[in-house]
């Protein structure tokens, strides 16, 4: 299978952020998509868009250099949404709502998201789940894989930083993300597999197609995968409620991505962490959320706090974020760090009911309420 990537322009951004659609009265998830379809241009490619469930919708941003430019485009989105919604509806922010049934939601009757439900039985049944996904723009061909797994070693940060599902149908899971127990379910989903070149990339794609398993490039479903858009799209993100939260992502993102691709240009290549480090390290984050501490290949330090490492990043990153304009965005992640990601102000609120209301509240503001 051909997959054709067409270099972008490096380390440019877009945002894609999925929110469930809730009764106001109630706050149980609402199938009123069409409704708020039927008052857009384009509900297929458009900045306002169809997504699986009949009971959510994705904001999408074009292409930008500045973070704060494309969050402040998903403000304008999320405006125009609310208006379209009606006052009988809110918005919610999560990875999971943390009491709706997720078997009882209805999926739009199109026929890829027909296949995934057909195809996944059980698991087709529990996809009420709510992600955010960052694309960051390559410059060259050659750089999209390297980047890509490299981008998938941080998957636990992103985990932990984002994890809003920790009610699931109205009990406490145990984990800080059950979005991402439950995503990684469905076959072509996960970490990506590392590989040498591009040639190796599209045999992999031919042998999933020949196979019955993709009829097209996006349906690789990999936590961290290339796109036809010509960039490198994180997909292993939860939703989350803020622009605070959504800014500091996009950030973190953008400024690993411009490292990365520094480190290429300059040859030296990107560091790589065996497989079933980032598989650890991924289970763990979802389960334990920020106090964990993540496997490294260290000599003398096997484990590592993961708050430990997500501040030598941030120190790391400081020159890169301020010549890319998101100096701020990126220091928000402090804030996450000391005060706690939606996981933890949800469970803080007292039970899945008023986590619910929690995040129905906080969903659109500028930061969270810590308290």
């Amino acid at each position: 299978m051909r997959f054709e990537f067409v270099p972008g322009g490096k380390s440019t951004i877009g945002v894609e952020w999925e929110l469930a659609l809730v009764d106001a009265d109630t706050l149980e998830l609402a199938p009123r998509a069409q409704r708020v379809l039927d008052g857009v241009d384009d509900p297929k490619a458009g900045p306002i868009r169809r997504e699986y469930l009949t009971g959510m919708i994705e904001l999408v941003t074009g292409v930008h250099h500045r973070v704060d430019e494309a969050v402040d485009e998903l403000r304008g989105h999320l405006r125009h949404v609310q208006n379209l919604a009606g006052d009988d509806t809110r918005l919610l922010g999560a990875g999971a709502h943390p009491i709706s049934k997720a078997a009882e939601q209805q999926h739009f009757d199109f026929w890829r998201y027909n296949v995934v439900a057909d195809r996944n039985g059980y698991w087709g049944r529990q996809m009420a789940i709510f992600g955010t996904h960052i694309h960051v723009g390559i410059d060259h061909r050659d750089k999209a894989l390297p980047i890509t797994y490299g981008l998938a070693r941080f998957s636990p940060y992103f985990i932990a930083l984002t994890g809003s599902s920790p009610f699931w149908e109205g009990v406490d899971s145990g984990y800080a993300s059950q979005r991402t127990m439950i995503f990684q379910q469905l076959p072509t989903n996960g970490l990506p597999y590392p590989m040498d070149g591009w040639d190796e990339f599209e045999h992999y794609a031919t042998e999933l197609e020949e196979a019955g398993m993709i009829t097209a490039p996006n349906e690789i479903r990999w936590d961290v995968r290339p796109s036809t858009f010509g960039t490198i799209e994180n997909r292993v993100l939860d939703s989350v409620p803020t622009f605070a939260e959504l800014g500091a992502m996009t950030a973190f993102t953008q400024c690993l991505a411009e490292y990365m691709s520094r480190e290429l240009d300059d040859g030296r290549a990107i560091a790589r962490l065996p497989m079933w480090f980032m598989k650890e390290n991924k289970w763990r984050a979802a389960r334990y959320g920020l106090d964990t501490d993540v496997v490294t290949p260290r000599v003398g330090q096997k484990l590592r706090p993961m708050r430990e490492g997500i501040l030598d990043w941030l120190n790391r990153l400081e020159p890169i974020a301020a010549e890319l304009h998101c100096a701020d965005e990126l220091a928000f992640i402090n804030d996450l760090l000391e005060h706690g990601p939606s996981y933890l102000r949800q469970r803080a609120a007292g039970g899945p009911e008023q986590a619910l209301r929690q995040l129905v509240d906080s969903t659109g503001a500028d930061r969270p309420t810590w308290g």
